[in-house]
């Protein structure tokens, strides 16, 4: 998930302002924000302090089950990051002019509409698109094993697509090309149809995932089902997120809740069968090579993904734990780590390239944005959605392993600090250390390995402001599937996944209407 956020100066006094179109505010704009310490360097100084916790010790990338891993392949993190690129764009993200987050604009459309693939239309963007409404594609990309790939396509080595932001890695730029295949294969199948109509089916395509997919991946199930009436989502089951004219994008979501992502990310990814490819997120700075997965550039060659190692389109063997000569492990499937308050050693130094300026680690970046934005605490948060908070004994810093060992710190909440969090958690650390308390165990689509895995998913507190904004934006949106046709399912039936989606992009499966 993109962490371009800056520092402003100690001192902020938020205020707030009307909602309006396209703009960031509140669902709970009533409660106190939180401080954590007497001064506002006290409180940075604090922050920084539990940022620290929230970063793992180094652990390199390699093949292989990991104590780490949840029952989420991890293609969802990247699906995440491709969504908030959809719904979020503030390419003025610098905090020392907007004190206020009703007065952040969001200048990407608060809706699950595809903007971030359709950019302005071939209307506006012809150079995008070929004369039958098809996107252009890039060059042939080559990979070991991997018979079909291409780039996005390029101009002086930047991606000409809907948002720039989705080739800022590896994995989510590759991810965008399949969406342009996944719409180009959607015209083949669908030829009497204009652009328009297409493109209608493309979104309700992906809706319907985020619905009935990518939600159910990272929302605990009991969350979920309060906000239904006889199975179906229910507008007025929302009770938290409301808006006077159109949504617009609530903070609480946007530095807090909808962050989970960061915990998710591994500390790299074996993108195909060559020996070269268990790539970094990021590149090592020891490493002259600096060879990692950040984007912004033409695809380096041998880079094409394997989607079988990202998303369970076939089945593969689960492979063996800290056993390097495993055949399996090289082509297992990659899941996603745990949404817990740990997160990976590389995120700790974000590169140059990445975040300009301080601080470097994204934990302190997270905690300090939703501090200075005036964001309550956790426990203010659950109080006004009437639930009793999470005590302090639970809310505990480190990774949600099943087994910890002496390398798993698990320091709980009120000892950090001299105690400047006993009771009064930031909403982001907070929404991580529930999801702790809410495990499911998860089939795992694999062969070999545990028939499940026990994976924290997001509880009442961020499950329901992550659920609600979603449900929200959709039936704020006259022309989403929610609005227009809520009980649509695609042709192929109603278990329609990621995983069908990514199979139709590559060619594969039935056509689609």
């Amino acid at each position: 998930m993109s962490s371009r956020h800056s520092i402003i100066p100690r001192g902020l006094n938020v205020t707030r302002s009307p909602l309006s179109q396209g703009r960031f505010g509140r669902m709970f704009g009533n409660l106190t924000p939180a401080k954590f310490g007497a001064t506002d360097a006290d409180s940075f100084a604090n922050l920084s302090a539990l940022a620290d916790e929230m970063v793992a010790d180094f652990d390199p990338p390699k093949d292989g089950p990991d104590a780490e891993e949840s029952g989420i392949p991890a293609l969802y993190t990247y699906f995440g990051q491709f969504i908030d690129h959809d719904i979020t764009f503030d390419p003025v993200s610098s905090l020392t002019k907007q004190q206020d987050p009703d007065g952040l604009v969001d200048f990407r459309t608060p809706a699950l509409d595809l903007d971030n693939l359709y950019g302005r239309g071939p209307g506006d963007q012809p150079y995008m698109y070929d004369k039958n409404g098809k996107f252009l594609l890039g060059a042939p990309l080559t990979g070991t094993g991997v018979p079909d790939a291409t780039d996005l396509p390029r101009f002086n080595g930047r991606a000409l697509i809907g948002d720039p932001r989705n080739d800022e890695n590896s994995i989510v730029s590759q991810l965008q090309c399949l969406f342009l295949r996944f719409h180009n294969r959607m015209v083949d199948d669908n030829s009497a149809l204009s652009f328009e109509e297409v493109q209608q089916r493309v979104r309700f395509h992906y809706q319907y995932v985020v619905l009935n997919d990518f939600l159910p991946r990272i929302v605990h199930a009991s969350v979920l089902n309060d906000l239904k009436t006889t199975g179906h989502y229910d507008r007025g089951k929302i009770r938290y997120y409301h808006w006077k004219t159109w949504p617009f994008m609530p903070v609480e979501f946007s530095v807090a809740a909808y962050r989970l992502g960061h915990s998710m990310i591994r500390p790299g990814y074996r993108l195909n069968d060559a020996d070269t490819m268990l790539l970094l997120i990021f590149p090592d700075p020891e490493d002259p090579d600096k060879n990692a997965l950040t984007g912004f550039r033409t695809m380096g060659p041998g880079r094409a993904i394997d989607w079988g190692r990202f998303i369970d389109i076939d089945k593969r063997a689960y492979g063996v734990e800290d056993d390097a000569t495993n055949a399996d492990n090289k082509k297992r499937l990659q899941f996603a780590y745990r949404i817990d308050t740990a997160l990976v050693d590389p995120l700790g130094t974000l590169p140059p390239e990445i975040a300009s300026d301080p601080p470097a680690s994204l934990a302190l970046r997270n905690l300090d944005r939703g501090w200075r934005l005036g964001l309550p605490s956790g426990q203010a948060v659950a109080r006004a959605m009437h639930l009793t908070p999470l005590p302090d004994e639970q809310i505990i810093i480190g990774k949600a392993v099943d087994k910890p060992e002496k390398g798993d710190p698990q320091t709980k909440i009120a000892t950090i600090a001299n105690g400047a969090f006993a009771g009064n958690c930031p909403l982001w650390t907070y929404i991580l250390a529930e999801a702790r308390q809410n495990q499911t165990a998860v089939t795992i689509p694999a062969t070999g390995g545990p028939d499940t895995i026990n994976t924290p998913q997001l509880g009442p507190v961020g499950g329901r402001i992550v659920a609600e904004v979603f449900l929200g934006m959709m039936f704020g949106d006259n022309s989403s599937l929610l609005s227009l046709d809520p009980q649509w399912t695609p042709v192929t039936g109603p278990g329609f996944a990621l995983k069908d989606l990514v199979a139709y992009a590559l060619g594969q499966g039935k056509p689609l209407h």
